[in-house]
C-alpha cells in the first residue's frame, strides 16, 4: 500500500512539474523580444577571486541574444543558434570560439525563451518546481559528452527570466541575475544587423 502511495505521489509530482514547465514556457514565449540588465559572477576553483561583469541583454525569439558587457570592459556578443560572434562598435562581426558546453547552454536558453520545449528536451532532462509567479527549472544534460563538461543549469523567474545558474564539472559556477526585464521595444540598426534581422 505504501509503495502504491509513493508511486502515486511521484506520478502526481511529475505531472505537476510538467504542467508547471508548460505554463512557464507559455508565459516566457509571450515576450518575443526582451531587454534586461544583467550582473554575472563566475567562480572558478583555480582563481582566488570571482570574476564579475555587468551590462545589458537583448533576446529576440527565433533570432538569438545580444550580451552587451559594459563593466569591467566593453564587449558585445551575438549568440545566434550555435554561433557566437563578437560585434565591434561599427557592427563588424568576428567569430568567437565557444568553450565546450557554451553552445548547448546558448541554444537551450534561446529555445526556452522562445517556448520551444521539444528542442530543449532533446538535450536535457528538465524538472520544474514552484509556481507560475515564482518558478525554478532544473536542467541535466542527456548526452554523455556534454555531461562530462556541464553538470547542470537552473533557471528561475516569474513573468520574465530572472536568474541563470550554471554548474560545470570542473567546479566552475556562473550566476547571472537579470534586472528590469521588459518587452524590448524598437531595436537599433546595430542590434538588427547583429541578429540578422531585416
Amino acid at each position: 500500500m505504501l509503495l502504491l502511495l509513493c508511486v502515486g505521489l511521484n506520478a502526481h509530482a511529475q505531472s505537476s512539474s510538467t504542467d508547471l514547465l508548460h505554463g512557464v514556457l507559455a508565459q516566457l514565449s509571450q515576450h518575443t523580444a526582451v531587454r534586461a540588465g544583467f550582473t554575472q559572477e563566475r567562480k572558478n576553483p583555480a582563481l582566488t577571486q570571482p570574476q564579475s561583469s555587468s551590462g545589458q541583454l537583448l533576446f529576440v525569439a527565433g533570432h538569438g541574444m545580444l550580451w552587451q558587457v559594459q563593466q569591467p570592459y566593453q564587449q558585445t556578443l551575438a549568440l545566434t543558434g550555435s554561433k557566437t560572434m563578437s560585434i565591434d562598435a561599427a557592427g563588424h562581426a568576428q567569430p568567437v570560439r565557444n568553450e565546450r558546453g557554451v553552445s548547448q547552454i546558448s541554444q537551450m536558453l534561446q529555445s526556452m525563451l522562445a517556448g520551444q520545449l521539444d528542442a530543449v528536451m532533446r538535450q536535457f532532462d528538465v524538472t520544474a518546481d514552484g509556481t507560475a509567479a515564482q518558478w525554478t527549472l532544473h536542467f541535466t544534460p542527456k548526452q554523455a559528452r556534454v555531461a562530462q563538461v556541464l553538470k547542470g543549469i537552473e533557471l528561475d523567474g516569474g513573468t520574465f527570466l530572472q536568474g541563470i545558474h550554471i554548474s560545470m564539472q570542473d567546479g566552475t559556477q556562473t550566476d547571472i541575475r537579470m534586472t528590469d526585464a521588459r518587452d524590448a521595444g524598437p531595436l537599433s540598426a546595430l542590434e538588427k544587423q547583429a541578429l540578422g534581422l531585416p
